[in-house]
């Protein structure tokens, strides 16, 4: 822990209004409402938006009205946040059931009730498990938690007069601007390049078009790669995380696509082509790199990502044994009574926590029991669930402390839970569609638990910098997020049913991919029905053991790298080299503590800044999507030239403002952003 005393932004012996009826209910209506735009964009794009940024942002503008506190709008953009994590967790695993034909259908019968039971156990178990380990997290000061201070800079910027607002709203306005004039095709988001033509080495090259032509046809292509992705927010992400992080995240999309897939390709590129589903599109050579890193690379980082969570673990024994054994103090009623602690340091009674837990126990064992048929299998799942589940549950929250929850990896923490759940229930006999059912049961449930523990998690982190009560926190998560789960089926069924009523096919058709549900399908029925590549996951996992030999400082972080696309993880690390660029300049230049205290304050304001007003223009595009066809704006210009440009204008952004708020040597220094 920190030796330096936390020092809130709202000291804990101020009495500041809170917990109000107007910020719980203007944070549920956003939390539908964002919530249901995220299942949206998942369904189509296999990526959610964060809503910490638009909850934060809309609830400010909302409850000013009333003259709210910022503890009230951080009350409102905690609760308005959490939707977006149900709807993560639901996207990821529910069509998974209609894909695999462990459901009939997604119909109101069919699928309401159970779709429901998995998202509220998930949530509200997720919401418990990260109680017992709060503290411990949010005060570790090896975890930057990027998006938290991004949002708690929001919530203060409110607070410091008509300069800081506006430093705040143009940046938000610059970022949103870059993105949804990317959005109208004014110019590409991304570029994609080959390397080395194997035609120049005289390899055979891979021709896509029938496996038979695959094996006999001249090939043209080293790798299909891409440059940074023309995104505000991953800059900003990796200007907050800074280069040291970012670097390692993007060192496992360099061993995924330089690496990996150019090797595969260039000495089993036509024999691959036999491994991919037989609807797997072929027809160019990004395809075909994409579906061997799809298919091939993503399991390998899968295997990175089970060794990185047990490697994480054991790195944070010690935290996690502090905090379990605080929880298990106050529940032998050691620890001090709550009503003697400040009000910073209030929180949901341990007893309480761990009696709701154990009641979600005995209501996830009547769950699968239900889904598979069998006590034993139903009581081993429940079991599974609540060891995997917490455990990923912290792992996610750690992952959320060094990335921030867009980029949190969610479904490649299911993808694991799954695997080891698979194997169980084969183990116990399950077979046929009741057993891809509770595979699938257990991966929901830890899916929806994983992203609520690591939203809360950040929203913990926030109401740590700005001084809010964890219990209150607690309370309304709890809250919000059943309303959701209540609620949040609808928005599904509704994209699902309107897809096959338009002569779609619904969920994994090309209307409604949904990628991440497609692979959980494909992975429990493979396993369950004994078709599973386990050495592509085997090759991961001794992957992640060389690393943490070689003493690398995340293996997690790093295959988190393989499994994200490679324009993600290079905007990132662009992000990282600008914070470097600024930090290089400011040492330069002579810059004494005040100033850089100035320069780091302003720099994670543009930053958050840029990440907001992607995120407001990412839901506002997703709305879109609702409009007629040909009313949206398309300027079908390709050029990755003006994108570039658009990269060095927010690099400018993003060194230039902070820089040039360095201010008077003399002037005292500004309390420095929490980290």
């Amino acid at each position: 822990m920190s030796e330096t005393k936390h020092r809130p932004y709202v000291p804990e012996n101020v009495k500041m209004t809170e917990f109000t009826f107007r910020a719980v209910a203007v944070g549920i209506v956003l939390t539908l409402i964002l919530g249901a735009a995220n299942a949206y964009l998942g369904l189509r794009a296999g990526i959610t938006v964060a809503a910490t940024y638009p909850a934060a942002v809309v609830g400010m503008a909302i409850l000013r009205i009333w003259r709210a506190s910022i503890l009230e709008e951080n009350l409102c953009r905690t609760a308005g946040s959490i939707g977006e994590s149900v709807a993560a967790g639901a996207i990821f695993t529910l069509p998974a059931f209609v894909i695999a034909h462990a459901w009939p259908s997604f119909g109101v019968g069919d699928a309401y009730w159970k779709s429901t039971a998995l998202m509220m156990v998930g949530s509200i178990v997720g919401v418990l498990f990260v109680s017992l380990i709060r503290r411990v997290m949010v005060e570790d000061p090896d975890l930057p938690f990027p998006e938290s201070t991004a949002a708690a800079e929001i919530h203060k910027a409110g607070r410091r007069g008509a300069e800081a607002v506006k430093f705040l709203f143009y940046n938000i306005a610059i970022g949103g601007i870059a993105f949804i004039l990317g959005k109208f095709n004014l110019y590409a988001l991304e570029h994609r390049f080959s390397g080395i033509s194997l035609g120049t080495l005289g390899v055979s090259r891979v021709r896509l078009d029938t496996v038979n032509a695959a094996r006999s046809t001249p090939v043209g292509g080293f790798t299909s790669m891409s440059g940074p992705e023309v995104s505000p927010a991953y800059l900003g992400v990796g200007y907050i995380i800074g280069p040291k992080l970012a670097s390692l995240n993007f060192a496992g999309g360099v061993l995924a696509w330089g690496v990996f897939v150019p090797l595969l390709v260039y000495f089993l590129g036509p024999q691959l082509v036999t491994l991919f589903p037989a609807d797997t599109p072929l027809e160019g050579f990004d395809q075909m790199s994409n579906a061997i890193w799809r298919f091939i690379v993503r399991p390998i980082a899968v295997g990175g990502m089970l060794v990185g969570a047990a490697f994480t673990l054991f790195k944070m024994r010690k935290s996690l044994k502090e905090g379990l054994g605080r929880a298990l103090s106050e529940v032998r009623g050691l620890s001090p009574a709550m009503e003697t602690l400040g009000r910073t340091e209030q929180y949901m009674s341990s007893k309480v926590v761990v009696s709701m837990i154990g009641v979600m126990f005995f209501v996830m064992i009547g769950l699968y029991v239900y889904l598979s048929g069998d006590f034993v299998s139903g009581l081993v799942a429940a079991t599974v669930m609540l060891i995997i589940g917490f455990f990923f549950a912290t792992v996610s929250g750690s992952l959320v402390g060094l990335i921030g929850s867009t980029n949190n990896p969610i479904s490649g923490i299911t993808l694991s839970t799954l695997i080891i759940a698979a194997l169980l229930m084969v183990a116990l006999g399950a077979t046929g569609a009741s057993g891809v059912a509770v595979v699938l049961g257990v991966a929901a449930v830890v899916c929806v638990s994983s992203a609520v523990a690591g939203e809360l998690l950040q929203d913990f982190k926030v109401g740590y910098i700005l001084g809010g009560t964890p219990r209150t926190i607690q309370i309304v998560e709890l809250f919000a997020v059943v309303v959701a789960s209540l609620v949040m089926y609808f928005p599904l069924w509704l994209l699902n049913e309107g897809d096959i009523r338009g002569g779609g096919t619904g969920f994994g058709g090309t209307a409604l991919p949904a990628p991440q549900a497609g692979l959980m399908a494909m992975l429990a029925q493979g396993i369950v029905g004994g078709d599973m590549a386990w050495p592509l996951v085997a090759v991961g996992m001794l992957m992640g053991v060389m690393m943490i030999m070689a003493q690398v400082r995340s293996p997690m972080l790093v295959a988190v790298g393989m499994y994200l696309p490679f324009q993600t993880t290079f905007a990132i690390f662009i992000g990282g080299v600008i914070r470097w660029i600024a930090d290089q300049l400011a040492a330069r230049r002579g810059y004494n503590d005040a100033q850089k205290a100035r320069v780091e304050n302003a720099g994670i304001l543009t930053a958050s800044g840029l990440i907001a007003g992607e995120a407001l223009m990412g839901l506002v595009w997703a709305g879109m999507q609702f409009l007629p066809a040909g009313s949206i704006p398309n300027f079908n210009n390709d050029s990755y030239m003006i994108g570039f440009g658009v990269l060095l204008l927010l690099a400018f952004v993003l060194i230039r403002l902070p820089l040039g708020n360095a201010g008077s040597p003399d002037e005292p220094a500004p309390p420095v952003a929490m980290m």
